[in-house]
């Protein structure tokens, strides 16, 4: 932890007198823990395990480096003095004991704040993660993660405080979104609008799903040359729209929807699947030899590609499956329209707006799930008025990203801003 003052002027749980204890180490596994508990992200026992002991042992270390400072470690949580069992089955023991969500508060209203709140850290926490890998780190961001993971363990909190909690959560995502967005675009260069098909190309192929560029761009160079197409799956799909990723000759298509959807569309690809990052569901035993992981994302029993990112246990299961016998045309769809494009057009735009040909903007974003009732959004873009256009991102434009809308003025009516993780594209296209 660090050193400050927290919302009520009390000293927050590390202080030296004379210097802030800043770890970056600490940081960075903070955000990593956090993201892993995640939806969809981290199913490995086994992992969680390690993660436990690491928490422990960076705890003490901590601790000890804080108090030959002079410094003080000032509450009373159960988290600082928390021995864990020495086996993963005597972890479950201490798990099932906490009860961990209804030990948040006895006050149901606060306990749901606390809720609120943990949530949002967990995203703030992927966005944080995700902004790092690329060099894209603010003190300020680790900061109020660790603030706000120790404001859940306080019973002094009232309702407006904990609404502060969640609020400042939105105001510093704000904050990650933009460090993330700053290390895509300056690592890979400003999306553009690309066409990308739905297709395949014969021979052989790997399919990455997830979210992380970074892993998909060692994966393109590792099989430069091998005679192995590259496809995306799931909001991997804008990754088409990277300078920097798309002047790779062997990275194609994309292939298949939404992640809901991955545990009937995997059986049929016929080829090794890489899952970076999170949305992972239980894989079919029919496919399951052919997934791996990397990063945070885990399956008991799947093959993991370490820290060291060598794809070759990927590669060679690409090289040993039939992949795809022929060529097929499925047509294609663009991507590509992240803030720098939309905004190139503004001038367009306005022409538009102030002609009357552009009446309204409308934008269906977000995850997406199972859940009937959810073709709603297929059915309110089906039925938007051909004088308004529709900005998407995050996997819940899978209900819709294939329609063939047309365009205004040139200006297409549908257009794919990127990745959930690109949602301060879409912030910037509203405030511009």
């Amino acid at each position: 932890d660090r050193c400050g003052k927290s919302r009520n002027n009390q000293p927050r749980r590390s202080h030296s007198p004379d210097r802030c204890i800043v770890d970056a180490a600490v940081d960075r596994f903070t955000a990593e823990a956090t993201f892993a508990c995640l939806t969809n992200v981290d199913f490995d026992p086994a992992r969680f395990e390690t993660w436990i002991n690491k928490t422990v042992q960076l705890r003490n270390d901590l601790s000890t480096k804080l108090k030959a400072a002079g410094g003080t470690v000032d509450s009373d949580a159960a988290a600082l003095a928390f021995i864990p069992a020495m086996d993963l089955a005597g972890m479950e023991t201490q798990g099932a004991a906490l009860d961990f969500i209804p030990s948040l508060d006895e006050n149901e209203d606060l306990r749901s704040l606390k809720q609120i709140a943990l949530y949002g850290v967990r995203g703030l926490a992927a966005y944080a993660d995700h902004a790092a890998i690329l060099g894209q780190q603010d003190d300020t961001v680790y900061a109020f993660i660790q603030q706000a993971l120790a404001d859940l363990t306080r019973n002094d909190l009232g309702l407006e405080e904990l609404v502060g909690v969640a609020m400042k959560c939105g105001e510093v995502n704000l904050k990650a979104m933009e460090l993330l967005d700053a290390g895509n675009t300056g690592t890979y260069g400003h999306p553009v609008p690309t066409p990308v098909p739905l297709g395949h190309k014969a021979g052989k192929a790997i399919l990455v799903t997830g979210h992380d560029l970074k892993d998909l761009q060692m994966l393109l160079e590792q099989t430069k040359d091998k005679g192995i197409t590259i496809y995306t799956h799931g909001e991997m799909l804008p990754c088409h729209g990277y300078p920097e990723l798309k002047k790779y000759d062997h990275f194609y298509g994309h292939y298949g929807t939404a992640w809901q959807n991955q545990q009937k569309e995997f059986v049929e690809f016929p080829g090794a699947i890489l899952f970076t990052t999170n949305c992972i569901q239980k894989p079919r035993d029919t496919y399951k030899d052919n997934i791996f992981t990397t990063g945070l994302v885990g399956w008991p029993g799947l093959v993991h590609i370490g820290d060291d990112k060598d794809f070759s246990p990927v590669i060679e299961k690409a090289l040993a499956l039939p992949g795809f016998s022929s060529d097929e045309d499925k047509g294609e769809v663009l991507t590509g329209f992240a803030r720098n494009t939309v905004l190139g057009v503004a001038d367009k735009v306005i022409e538009g707006v102030k002609a009357g040909a552009i009446k309204h903007f409308f934008l269906v974003g977000g995850c997406d799930g199972a859940k009937p009732g959810r073709n709603y959004y297929t059915d309110f873009v089906e039925q938007v008025p051909e004088d308004c256009i529709v900005l998407t991102l995050a996997c819940g434009k899978f209900r819709f990203f294939d329609k063939k809308l047309g365009d205004i003025g040139g200006i297409p009516r549908l257009l794919d801003v990127g990745q959930c993780n690109d949602a301060y594209s879409a912030i910037q296209i509203a405030v511009a």
